[in-house]
């Protein structure tokens, strides 16, 4: 795993949203020790980073070490961005015009932004303040978790994206869907004969494809054909562990059908297609016993 420095702040372009990749304790400079309740989450469980970040907090049992905030489904501001941040945005990076994105880290010392980078976010929280026993990156098990999230991010929500984008020719969705259906075939193999994705036991792997299915099923397939849904289906032991994960309270609970669908809808500007009308898991159904699910 890399490992970043911290600057004081960042100083963005009125193009580009500001990125902040501080680590807590990681980097002495910064001076983010791992202190009980300085720190805390800015999170809308309506966007894929936000939901494995809500579901790794849950699951690690820190709402008394690191509170969250929870944000609106659908960002108030022009660019996505929450007027709820902008303060922390404009307290961290100089002259700040860009959308105040979410998710984010915040340090309730200095009232600045220590990291907007999902996957350092929740490797900081596992690392600093997980109680050592049931660890989302357990020890020898970081290569294949980083391998899981590469494959999520580019095998099935970049192409999924690439397969149902508007305007491009049949050929490039072609093998956009060729390669989402690859890597959805890759995790189906892997999950033959075993209960989780990476080692014997769940770790932010299973989070990781967790949420990429959710947003899958729940947001790309509205843009694929009915076929090509059908064969994104036919995985069976990968879509049954992503009803399992459903079923638990630290996933099910976080769940906002109803605020995916809202964001989704003022964002969108792709043409539905005839895979809308094939959902491929009843998430409400399985997330029936999770009681407190989110609202945005």
């Amino acid at each position: 795993m890399s490992t970043f420095s911290t600057p004081l702040a960042a100083v963005p372009s009125a193009q580009r949203p500001a990125r902040f990749r501080g680590r807590i304790g990681r980097d002495a400079r910064s001076g983010h020790y791992a202190v009980p309740r300085r720190y805390r989450l800015h999170l809308t469980t309506a966007c894929a980073d936000g939901l494995r970040i809500a579901v790794g907090h849950s699951l690690l049992a820190l709402d008394d070490i690191c509170p969250v905030t929870f944000l609106a489904a659908v960002p108030d501001c022009p660019g996505g961005g929450h007027s709820a941040l902008r303060p922390l945005y404009e307290a961290s990076a100089h002259r700040y015009t860009g959308p105040a994105l979410a998710p984010v880290l915040s340090d309730d010392w200095s009232g600045r932004i220590v990291s907007t980078h999902a996957p350092d976010i929740l490797r900081d929280l596992d690392r600093c303040f997980g109680d050592g026993r049931d660890r989302l990156y357990p020890c020898g098990a970081e290569a294949g978790i980083e391998e899981v999230e590469r494959l999520c991010a580019q095998g099935i929500e970049a192409a999924a994206q690439r397969a149902g984008r508007a305007g491009a020719d049949a050929a490039e969705r072609a093998a956009a869907l060729d390669i989402l259906l690859g890597t959805l075939a890759g995790l189906e193999r892997r999950l033959a004969g075993r209960e989780f994705l990476v080692g014997d036991g769940l770790t932010a792997a299973d989070v990781e494809v967790w949420a990429a299915l959710v947003q899958f099923d729940t947001v790309h397939r509205h843009h694929l054909d009915a076929a090509a849904v059908h064969r994104a289906a036919d995985h069976p032991a990968l879509w049954a562990h992503a009803r399992r994960l459903t079923a638990r309270p630290a996933f099910g609970a976080h769940l906002d059908l109803d605020g995916i669908a809202r964001r989704h809808h003022a964002r969108c500007a792709g043409l539905e297609a005839a895979g809308s009308a094939v959902q491929i898991l009843d998430w409400a159904r399985h997330a029936a016993g999770a009681p407190g699910s989110r609202r945005g």
